[in-house]
């Protein structure tokens, strides 16, 4: 008989309750979400952030905006989450924290990043063509202009010809497929295909069969050769569907969404959650009105009630501030967040590394900012510059057709996500928010 068994089981019950505790101790540590803090203790100033009080209320009392929410996160911490003004104007509800929004495009980042996860798993390259998942895109066309002389300003004169090259997944995430909004020489085609437009919560049809019809249009250019903002993701959004046999909302909540935590992030609204939903305004000469209910692109959109059956991977999500910024923190920790990996840090540099105009995408260039490309889902500062506004090279980031922002900065580890609903609106907001930001580091 071993006389000291009764001491070491006494003395391994002890290690035992220690090592529990410290373990349990861990797994609620580690189940945390982004934690609010001090902006002294990160880095920032608590005085000059108050400037981005002064400016969105502003905006309010000026009725510029309805309302609005920003979360800053720095260094894995929240160190500003405001809202200002209403979500519902005519019956004077508070804009708070936790509304949800449309955030549009927005909805592009996580398709990108459900792209990249299939490459991880070896079920598809980026390289591969469109047409070896969906055949339809194997004889793909696009458009190109005639100048006979004879045609007036208001006449589009086009031909259509065979594209010199397939589409790969690759041009997709890039923004250099050539497919459009419907809006080039060949829109009649694409409106009479009801493709026209970023809007697909009204259609009855599922996203894959949508993206069928669309393959047999003639495009805007030829694959590679220019960067043409369209339907690229939602293409890529059917592409996931194909590849992995799940619906794109089940994917994106199986593997993104419930990982993370993010709750309130989802296609379409569940209906105990309608009271959150912010509404949405249209700016007119004189101030602000509230959208339509019904209607394409500028109304409230069939969010809660419609069909419910088009998963826009281009512009179908719903979300918070806290769940988006939880999704980009996610981007920001190279594919992780308390202790779920999404991506793994290579996926994530290819996807925050400019793909523009180099030997691959010669001459490409991104139209719409100086010293700005883009990688594989985002705008990426090549040269900020050359950009002209406060930042850095490498920051990345996007926006929703609701007016809805957000960038992501690794070098200063900053996080930043701007939520309003207004469409269709001209405001310098986005400008200003970002250099109100930027003056606030002061470490």
């Amino acid at each position: 008989m071993n006389i000291f068994l009764p001491f070491q089981n006494n003395f391994l019950n002890k290690r035992f309750a220690i090592f529990l505790c410290f373990t349990l101790l861990l797994g609620k540590a580690s189940s945390q979400d982004l934690k609010s803090d001090l902006p002294e203790n990160n880095g920032m100033s608590s005085l000059r952030l108050s400037n981005i009080d002064s400016v969105f209320l502003g905006y309010v009392t000026n009725k510029k905006l309805p309302g609005a929410v920003i979360l800053i996160a720095r260094n894995g911490n929240i160190t500003y989450h405001k809202s200002f003004g209403m979500s519902d104007l005519e019956t004077q509800v508070p804009m708070t924290n936790d509304k949800i929004f449309r955030i549009a495009s927005q909805t592009k980042a996580l398709v990108s990043v459900g792209i990249m996860m299939l490459q991880e798993e070896g079920k598809l390259l980026l390289s591969d063509s469109l047409s070896r998942y969906i055949p339809e895109f194997e004889q793909s066309t696009v458009e190109e202009p005639v100048a006979d002389g004879k045609n007036t300003k208001e006449e589009k004169q086009y031909r259509v010809v065979k594209a010199k090259r397939a589409i790969t997944i690759r041009d997709l995430l890039t923004h250099t497929s050539g497919i459009g909004y419907g809006y080039g020489l060949a829109s009649e085609q694409w409106k009479d295909a009801d493709l026209q437009g970023w809007y697909f919560a009204h259609k009855k049809e599922p996203i894959l069969e949508s993206v069928k019809k669309l393959a047999r249009l003639p495009m805007e250019k030829h694959p590679g050769e220019s960067f043409v903002y369209g339907y690229s993701t939602d293409v890529l959004g059917a592409l996931i569907e194909v590849v992995s046999g799940k619906t794109l909302d089940v994917f994106i909540k199986e593997r993104i969404l419930d990982p993370l935590g993010m709750n309130d992030t989802s296609f379409y609204l569940p209906i105990g959650k309608a009271s959150r939903l912010s509404v949405v305004y249209n700016q007119k000469e004189d101030g602000l009105v509230r959208a339509p209910e019904k209607g394409e692109e500028f109304s409230q959109g069939q969010y809660l009630n419609g069909p419910r059956t088009s998963l826009s991977g281009g512009a179908g999500l719903l979300s918070t501030s806290k769940d988006y910024a939880i999704f980009l923190q996610m981007l920001l920790n190279n594919g992780k967040f308390n202790g779920k990996r999404i991506l793994s840090r290579k996926s994530v540099e290819l996807m925050t590394t400019n793909h523009l105009g180099g030997d691959y995408y010669k001459d490409v260039a991104f139209p719409w900012d100086f010293g700005t490309g883009f990688g594989l889902g985002f705008s990426i500062t090549d040269d900020f510059g050359d950009r002209g506004v406060l930042g850095n090279d490498g920051e990345y980031g996007w926006g929703g057709a609701y007016h809805s922002s957000y960038f992501v900065n690794p070098e200063e580890q900053l996080v930043v996500v701007y939520f309003t609903q207004v469409v269709p609106i001209s405001l310098d907001d986005h400008q200003k928010l970002k250099a109100l930001v930027y003056q606030s580091i002061v470490d």
